[in-house]
């Protein structure tokens, strides 16, 4: 298998890897594990004639306080992670939980704590067994002093970012530093190395799915290597984030001596992970479907926060001009795969994922329409075709739900004259 090939596969399965609270600690577990025993080798060499000397009773009395400690820290770090997890789902939405599961500090300080932990028993189980002798004794000592340390600053940059954790504040900016990881990764390859589609109409043989959910990730280097082997071109039909469903053809395979029944479809199948949820990795438009929906919950009768939808109108406008940017008229993508075909976002879905829940929920507050309309008249402005076409079209949406919604006719006056730029003919015209 191609060096590329298994390379993807890994960068996915690492990225995946990173939301499991528990791989950092067994990593930790078995670090400490062999950070106790290490301080044996000391004892096969001539250190012993150099090394100060350490009471036996020092080291047990370190070693037994760190394990009494840090089970307790340990156990109160678990229920601080859970408490500020619970509260991710419940002030910003729970799709943002794999996130904030997903940081480092909260990670690092759990694999340290527990660590400690394992490395006080098992160090405290050798030492009262006589496993040391005297330059083990001193060794252990030092490792004890060390990870004392490692504990105490762990802690206090702990509590920091614990206090932190769950707010809402902190999760819009995590799901806002994904979406905008993930925008980068797409328009530095729109196609995902592969070439563009020049029809919308797909040919070739349908290679269908058995599976259902969500596509997260897409192998384009496996596409490439098999589509070489078969002297033919793929052209995937689907694009990460899209639901899945039995018989929904995922590719096209094109080759001019083309057997339907030598054809593996296997091969092709296996390069499109399908699983239960979204992911943000691969997938820009999760991201915005997160922030809207957070916004949407800011701005329901329960919450009433319109402070938050405002903020997250500014985020939304943020990434979409980084965007347009980024994606300059001039900017030619290189193309890794040759044999690949994959379509480029929408930017009118992108629009529909972000702005319309928005809109709809915010029709009913004068501060966050003008707000989406202002921000909608940035984006028309920004010299992208299909983005002012998508403004335009989001612009008159929101008008029509304020028109709707909005009690005073000074308020709905005003959202007409911000929203005039949708509109070709003039205001008065149309009032």
């Amino acid at each position: 298998m191609p060096i590329t090939v298994i390379s993807d596969r890994i960068k996915f399965f690492i990225n995946r890897t990173r939301e499991r609270l528990w791989v950092k600690p067994l990593a930790s577990c078995v670090l400490s594990i062999a950070g106790a025993l290490i301080a044996k080798l000391a004892d096969y060499t001539q250190l012993a004639q150099i090394l100060p000397s350490v009471t036996v009773e020092s080291v047990e009395t370190l070693l037994s306080v760190m394990a009494s400690g840090m089970l307790v820290i340990a156990t109160f770090a678990v229920g601080s992670m859970v408490a500020a997890y619970g509260s991710a789902s419940n002030t910003a939405s729970p799709r943002s939980f794999a996130l904030v599961v997903a940081d480092d500090v909260s990670q690092h300080a759990l694999s340290t704590f527990i660590g400690a932990f394992i490395f006080s028993i098992v160090g405290l189980i050798a030492t009262k067994n006589g496993y040391f002798q005297h330059a083990g004794h001193f060794v252990l000592f030092i490792l004890t002093i060390i990870v004392f340390m490692m504990v105490i600053l762990t802690f206090v940059r702990w509590v920091d970012r614990i206090a932190r954790l769950g707010r809402l504040g902190t999760t819009i900016e995590k799901v806002e530093k994904a979406t905008a990881e993930a925008l980068k990764r797409r328009r530095d390859a729109p196609n995902l190395g592969g070439r563009p589609v020049e029809s919308k109409y797909y040919t070739g043989l349908a290679i269908p799915t058995d599976s259902i959910g969500y596509l997260q990730h897409i192998n384009i280097a496996a596409l490439q290597t098999y589509a070489e082997q078969i002297n033919g071109y793929i052209a995937v039909a689907v694009l990460p984030g899209s639901f899945i469903v039995p018989g929904r053809p995922l590719a096209y395979i094109d080759a001019e001596s083309l057997v339907p029944n030598d054809v593996d479809c296997s091969l092709v199948t296996s390069a499109f992970l399908i699983d239960k949820e979204r992911v943000f990795d691969d997938d820009p438009r999760f991201g915005l479907v997160v922030l809207s929906q957070i916004a949407a919950r800011a701005l329901s009768p329960a919450v009433n926060d319109p402070g938050t939808a405002i903020d997250i109108l500014g985020i939304l406008t943020r990434l979409f001009v980084g965007w347009k940017t980024q994606m300059g008229s001039e900017y030619t993508p290189e193309v890794k795969y040759d044999r690949v075909t994959v379509p480029e976002l929408s930017i009118q879905e992108m629009f529909d994922d972000a702005f319309t829940a928005i809109a709809r929920d915010g029709s009913g507050a004068v501060e966050v329409q003008i707000r989406l309309q202002k921000m909608l008249s940035i984006l028309a402005a920004m010299g992208d075709d299909a983005m002012r076409d998508a403004a335009i079209r989001h612009a008159q949406r929101a008008l029509a739900y304020a028109e709707k919604n909005l009690l005073l006719p000074e308020d709905i006056a005003t959202i007409r004259k911000i929203s005039s730029f949708a509109f070709d003919d003039p205001l008065e015209e149309r009032y």
